[in-house]
């Protein structure tokens, strides 16, 4: 493989992991990088963006057709729904409409990256085996990353082309606009508690503050997902990625605390969709105080935040298969938490 003639075509390109992966193929400087998403975004020397509807057949059809160089598939994309049952049919659909319409039109396609998580372990329903390992068997349907998994394995036989499914715990970055940020939405619990003069509370179940759980460093997936997806292997094969640790919050919390110079105070479960609905104009105030950059709703994910810290229930995965087979990056995650709230800073996303 020679990785200069590489096109990587990264779709979810605004997305907390799909601006890590472009941030590190960048830095290898041997790829050709375009990304898709709604919102488009801003070209650079490295990368050039199309802003195009996955699900508007007019739209992708014009748009994904003239790609004819694209050697990887990333695919990092995501739309929310309200219901389990309803992310089915529109993530599977936007899957199925990239694949088949790159693949129809480059010829030198060699692989498609698939981005997963612990759901196919059932993990979002409730206790489930831990640590969960490749091999575990899936859970009565629906399951949208299941679904997606299974439509690769068809649309490959037969083909030149090879996948991966990528799973990563919940994933540390700081990305803007994203529904599933757990270190921004700390930052910005954090930075609201401190203007109002309260002390960091962890706001979810009692029992979530006691479990093991893991997170996964963006910038560490990043390197998993290319590793994955450039060493023959690893082909058609599924890989929990992780930073390689555990901790518990009634540990890690305190410190967080302490980085923003702050107290705590015992738990107290909040529902934060609801709570922290009438703090954007306090968001307003901290903004123009400070002169940061985003608005509230760029920075606030609280229906994620409860559906984490609701996790009453260890949550971790054996991350050994993607060690044994060479893949030796590790992160510790309370240094993680630092250095994202290092970055905020600097991107003026907190004060």
């Amino acid at each position: 493989m020679d990785p200069i003639q590489n096109t990587a075509l990264i779709v979810g390109a605004n997305g907390v992991i799909g601006t890590n992966l472009i941030d590190y193929l960048t830095e290898l400087g041997t790829w050709n990088i375009i990304g898709l998403s709604r919102r488009g975004g801003t070209n650079t020397a490295n990368v050039r963006y199309i802003a195009v509807d996955l699900l508007n057949i007019n739209d992708y059809k014009s748009k994904l057709e003239v790609l004819t160089t694209v050697t990887h598939i990333f695919y990092v994309a995501y739309q929310d729904r309200k219901s389990w049952s309803e992310l089915v049919e529109p993530n599977l659909n936007m899957l199925m409409n990239v694949v088949s319409t790159i693949e129809s039109v480059s010829e030198n396609l060699q692989h498609v990256s698939l981005m997963q998580g612990y759901k196919v372990y059932g993990a979002h329903l409730g206790p489930f085996k831990t640590p969960a390992k490749e091999t575990d068997a899936g859970h009565m349907p629906p399951e949208f990353n299941t679904a997606q998994q299974q439509y690769l394995e068809k649309q490959q036989q037969g083909k030149n082309w090879t996948w991966s499914a990528i799973r990563p715990s919940v994933v540390g970055g700081t990305a803007t606009g994203n529904p599933m940020n757990l270190a921004m939405l700390i930052a910005v619990f954090a930075t609201i508690s401190k203007k109002l003069g309260i002390p960091l509370r962890f706001p979810g179940k009692a029992g979530a503050y006691n479990t093991l759980m893991e997170m996964t460093d963006s910038t560490l997936l990043a390197k998993a997902i290319v590793w994955a997806a450039t060493n023959s292997q690893c082909a058609n094969q599924a890989f929990n990625i992780n930073n390689g640790d555990l901790f518990r919050w009634n540990e890690l919390w305190p410190k967080i605390a302490s980085y923003f110079h702050m107290e705590t105070a015992p738990p107290l479960q909040l529902p934060l969709q609801t709570m922290m609905t009438d703090k954007e104009a306090v968001w307003e105030l901290i903004r123009e105080e400070y002169g940061l950059q985003y608005r509230f709703n760029e920075v606030s994910s609280w229906g994620f935040g409860d559906f984490v810290f609701s996790w009453d229930y260890d949550f971790f995965a054996d991350g050994t298969k993607a060690r044994r087979m060479g893949f030796h990056e590790f992160v510790d995650t309370e240094q993680m938490f630092y250095k994202l709230f290092d970055e905020m800073r600097v991107k003026k996303i907190i004060p």
